[in-house]
Parts: structure tokens; C-alpha cells; sequence
């Protein structure tokens, strides 16, 4: 029977953004300011939606489920690599390497998950108005919820054995500044052909599954806005459902350059810019987003602010 861990590698080392030195500083400095504004902001968010009974409802609810998501995804992966450039310390144990990227896969999936489930959330608001609060009852939300966790879950978990199961018996160091699949599988010695297949095809299956519900219920969406005869009405439609179109647009078109491709293709320095677009900015700018667009987002932030 084979051994879950045959490597001879007990750690690695990220090399990413620490091999700057001229740089080291300002980069720290740059990534801790936006890692505490990503904190502040998604916090927020949530106290605002907790404490303020006008954002009890389904669409809130899952806005608080993205930002317990945008608090996770970043914490995984900008602590170590904040040590590394402050202090050089670019070594993470084994166990700390499939850990961070079992939890950062975790994120990334749910997230994928939670967006098709809001923007069918969207759908049944705007096409079925009148039924919507018999529809999105609060516990096929808190089901649909839970789903999303469990199959995030069993994603990561999936692709975490997959990859860790492999032999690392030469180069220990991660092109990257966090452990992810692309640059680890790049450091395997065993053949990654087979595991490689089963990622895509469990990557692609899940993630078109949720592309073509979120992508259905857009169409959806802009029909039944073609079909409005009043202007204020078309507004208020599109304002509902702008901030998500638009996370989902921002988020969808970073994790396919990074995942939906063979590790053959990968490009250490192209895949530092689009892993920090879905792993810093998006959380970043997510709670920027969906306040700036919605008034009763900013009511409650300003209640919350002043309080």
C-alpha cells in the first residue's frame, strides 16, 4: 500500500516577492496596509449586517458568508508572506505548506459555489419579485449556505491529497509566496500527469457547474430588464445586481488563468500578478464594491461608523 507521504522534503521555501531586497520594505509596508484596510472592511461588514435588521435578508445573508470568505482567502497566505519580506524568513514546514494551500483552495472554491448561489438569489429577486421571500426562505438560504462550505471543503480536500501524496525528493523551492498548485506541482518528482487530469476535470466540472448557474441567471436577469418599460425600475434592477456582476467578473477571471490550465503553462511571474488580484485585491475591494453601489449598505456602514 502506498504511503501518504513518501517526500523527502520536510520544508520549503517561498521565494515570490522576498527576493526583492531593494524592495523589501516598501512591499511590507505596502501589503500590510492592504491586508488591514481588507480586515477593517469585510469586519465591517459583517458587524454592519449583524446589528442592522434592514440587511436581514437573503441578500445580505450571503454578502456575510463573502466576507467571512475575503477575511480567510488573505489571511492564509499574506502573514507569511509579510514575515518573509520583513524578516527573510522564507521557510514553511511541510504540514504549514498543504495546510495553507488546502485552506486557500477551500476559500477559493466556496467562493466560486457562493457566487452562483447569489447570483440565483439575484435571479429570483428581480424575475420573480413577488414570490421572492417565499422562495429564498431563510433556511433554503442557510441549506444553500452550508453547501457551499461542504463543497468547498471536499474540493480542497481532494486536490490537497492529490498533491500531497506526490514525491518531493529534489528542489524545495516555490516560485510563488505561498504555496499553491501550480508552482508545487512544478517541484514534484513523481509523474503528475494523472493528478494533474483528475484537478482539471474535477475543477472544470465544478467550476462550469457554477459558471453556467451563475451565467444562466444573468441572462435571466437581463431579460426581464429589456423586457421593464419603466427607466427608474431598470435602474434599481441593474443596482441590485451591478456589485456582484462585477465581483463575479473580477473573480472568475483571475482563478481561471490561475487553475484552468495545465502545469506545463504555468509562469511564475505572470501567476504573482493574477494570485494577488483574487487572493489580496478582490477581498480588498469587494466590501468597496458592494458598499459604494448599494444605499442601505451605506446607511448601515454609516449607522455602524457612528455608533
Amino acid at each position: 500500500m502506498q504511503r501518504l507521504n513518501t517526500s523527502t522534503v520536510s520544508e520549503f521555501v517561498l521565494v515570490g516577492l522576498s527576493d526583492a531586497p531593494q524592495v523589501r520594505f516598501l512591499l511590507f509596508v505596502l501589503f500590510l496596509i492592504i491586508y488591514l484596510a481588507t480586515m477593517a472592511g469585510n469586519i465591517t461588514i459583517l458587524v454592519a449586517i449583524r446589528t442592522d435588521t434592514h440587511l436581514h435578508n437573503p441578500m445580505y445573508f450571503f454578502l456575510g458568508n463573502l466576507s467571512l470568505l475575503d477575511l480567510l482567502c488573505p489571511t492564509v497566505t499574506v502573514p507569511k508572506m509579510l514575515e518573509a519580506l520583513l524578516f527573510e524568513n522564507k521557510v514553511i514546514s511541510f504540514t504549514g505548506c498543504m495546510l495553507q494551500l488546502f485552506f486557500l483552495i477551500d476559500a477559493v472554491g466556496t467562493e466560486i459555489f457562493l457566487l452562483a448561489v447569489m447570483a440565483y438569489d439575484r435571479y429570483v429577486a428581480i424575475c420573480h419579485p413577488l414570490q421572492y421571500m417565499n422562495v429564498m426562505s431563510m433556511r433554503l438560504c442557510a441549506h444553500l449556505a452550508i453547501a457551499t462550505w461542504v463543497v468547498g471543503f471536499c474540493n480542497s480536500l481532494l486536490h490537497s491529497t492529490l498533491i500531497f501524496t506526490l514525491s518531493f525528493c529534489d528542489s524545495n523551492k516555490v516560485d510563488q509566496y505561498y504555496c499553491d498548485i501550480p508552482p508545487v506541482l512544478a517541484l514534484s518528482c513523481s509523474p503528475t500527469y494523472s493528478r494533474e487530469l483528475v484537478t482539471l476535470i474535477v475543477a472544470g466540472v465544478l467550476g462550469s457547474s457554477a459558471f453556467v448557474v451563475t451565467l444562466i441567471s444573468y441572462i435571466c436577469i437581463l431579460l426581464a430588464i429589456l423586457c421593464m418599460t419603466s427607466a427608474e425600475s431598470r435602474h434599481k434592477a441593474l443596482s441590485t445586481c451591478g456589485a456582484h456582476l462585477t465581483v463575479v467578473t473580477l473573480f472568475y477571471g483571475t482563478t481561471i488563468c490561475t487553475y484552468v490550465r495545465p502545469s506545463s503553462t504555468y509562469s511564475p511571474g505572470q501567476d504573482r500578478i493574477v494570485s494577488m488580484l483574487y487572493g489580496i485585491l478582490t477581498p480588498l475591494l469587494n466590501p468597496i464594491i458592494y458598499s459604494l453601489r448599494n444605499k442601505e449598505v451605506k446607511c448601515a456602514l454609516g449607522r455602524v461608523i457612528s455608533q
